[in-house]
């Protein structure tokens, strides 16, 4: 089974079918230890960082999950080191709780980096009689990716936008005698409201204003 059927993200690897183990030499599911193994395996001469590992469970109990790793990459032998013990995927074994549910693990749980990975092994337990058979589907691996690195100040500078200039300013009234005009505008209607007087406030030059106004809307 392909570990990236259906989704663009993941890595492609290979889930085996799992392995159950038996108590001495006896044979049938009636013998069986509660425990099961799933390899999962990647191209040939592949690694990857982990970022998350998902799955479906089916009625598993706990889950343990071993790495094979390298120091570096494509370099030095590979050695098996214990990622995540006994993860409780169920609230009870002997009950349903949990036991078909959506899981995600992402390297910060793990007890290990998950780096430079070539092959993962699953050890599934169920301790309860009630299930003969218990299994993870849908298992998926998605790599782990470096955030991008912080733009410096001459990048940042660099994408600024250049602030077209105003026009020449020419010909427009003086802006601060603008400016006074229409704060004593505002002061003696605020005086006429208070007084409530039709008393004459004053000859402004109206088309002044209306020019400022239409240049700054503009």
């Amino acid at each position: 089974m392909s570990c990236s059927a259906n989704h663009s993200e993941s890595v492609d690897c290979t889930v085996k079918p799992p392995v159950f183990l038996q108590i001495g030499d006896a044979k049938g599911d009636s013998a069986r230890s509660g425990v099961c193994v799933v390899d999962v395996t990647l191209p040939h001469g592949k690694l990857i960082n982990i970022e998350k590992i998902t799955f479906k469970n089916y009625y598993t109990a706990y889950v343990t999950i071993r790495l094979l790793r390298r120091k570096a990459e494509k370099e030095g032998s590979a050695k098996w080191c214990t990622a995540l013990s006994d993860l409780a995927l169920m609230d009870n074994p002997h009950t349903e709780g949990g036991s078909q549910n959506y899981f995600s693990i992402h390297r910060r749980q793990m007890q290990v980096e998950p780096d430079h990975v070539e092959s993962l092994r699953l050890i599934l337990r169920q301790p309860s009689s009630a299930w003969r058979l218990f299994n993870l589907e849908e298992i998926r691996l998605f790599p782990h990716r470096e955030p991008a690195p912080e733009k410096e100040v001459s990048d940042w500078l660099s994408n600024l936008i250049v602030v077209k200039q105003p026009p020449d300013l020419e010909g427009l009234p003086d802006p601060q005698t603008v400016s006074s005009s229409i704060q004593q505008m505002w002061a003696l209607t605020e005086v006429m409201q208070a007084n409530r007087t039709t008393a004459s406030i004053g000859r402004f030059d109206v088309r002044s204003l209306v020019v400022v106004f239409c240049y700054f809307l503009d």
